[in-house]
């Protein structure tokens, strides 16, 4: 990995983090989950898997995380989803993408493919967390966010805790997918533990129903947990993009 990130300045000003391995199409693109970034271990290992093989890949921190300027707080999915949609243009105007998202990026994955529509040709959700807004809070929660307009959670995987706002809030929910047709038909895979005590595993399934696409897998991993980032589980995710990369035709731009 390179040592520093390179940078697109937004027309705000807001500076987006980026590392791009320059290859063969299609471009790989990883999104991190809610809170994290680009320097994690499944993003790390899809960068250099795609090195290795002389496959493009795009890596980024969305506003306000990692390395890219701006303040967490303002972030929501709308915005996160243009960061990056911007970062894709940047890097790779044309041809064909492969979006592969973690937790929250899942979700972001989701979104952002249906922005890119027929340049999707790909997509893997790792303990994907798609209306997460919804199932994911409490009624009290709820009720707190919005008269609070933020609201402090514990996390095993930050001593601060997690912060949600309520714009952030009211973007997930306005981005709803688990309840209507999500317009994709690209290959779909998707890979979640069944030990995840965040986002439960019926949650790909419902995902693969609303799916358009007819070539969507789902492996459920028993033991697994929402890191997902044991050597074993890397191991899956890359062999699952393998898969997914022999599947995508010749016949299509990439």
């Amino acid at each position: 990995m390179p040592d520093a990130p390179d940078f697109l300045v937004r027309a705000d000003g807001v500076r987006l983090a980026y590392r791009f391995a320059p290859g063969a199409g299609p471009l790989l693109v990883f999104l991190p989950g809610y809170m994290s970034d680009m320097e994690g271990g499944k993003a790390q290992a899809v960068f250099a898997y795609a090195h290795a093989r002389g496959r493009a890949c795009l890596l980024l921190d969305y506003s306000g995380c990692g390395a890219s300027g701006g303040a967490f707080e303002d972030g929501t999915l709308d915005i996160w989803r243009d960061d990056v949609l911007a970062l894709v243009a940047h890097v790779w105007p044309e041809g064909g993408v492969v979006l592969i998202g973690s937790s929250m990026g899942g979700w972001l994955a989701l979104l952002a493919a249906m922005a890119l529509k027929e340049r999707t040709v790909g997509l893997v959700g790792i303990a994907a967390a798609p209306d997460f807004t919804d199932w994911g809070f409490t009624d009290a929660q709820k009720g707190e966010l919005r008269a609070y307009g933020r609201i402090v959670e514990p996390s095993d995987y930050d001593e601060a805790g997690y912060v949600t706002t309520y714009g952030f809030w009211q973007s997930g929910e306005a981005n709803r997918l688990l309840d209507v047709d999500i317009p994709l038909s690209c290959p779909v895979r998707f890979l979640h533990g069944q030990a995840d005590d965040v986002v439960p595993w019926q949650i790909p399934l419902r995902a693969a129903e609303r799916l358009r696409s007819v070539d969507v897998r789902t492996v459920l991993v028993k033991d697994g947990d929402h890191r997902l980032s044991r050597d074993a589980d890397v191991a899956l995710l890359l062999g699952t993009i393998d898969e997914l990369l022999a599947t995508i035709t010749e016949t299509r731009v990439l």
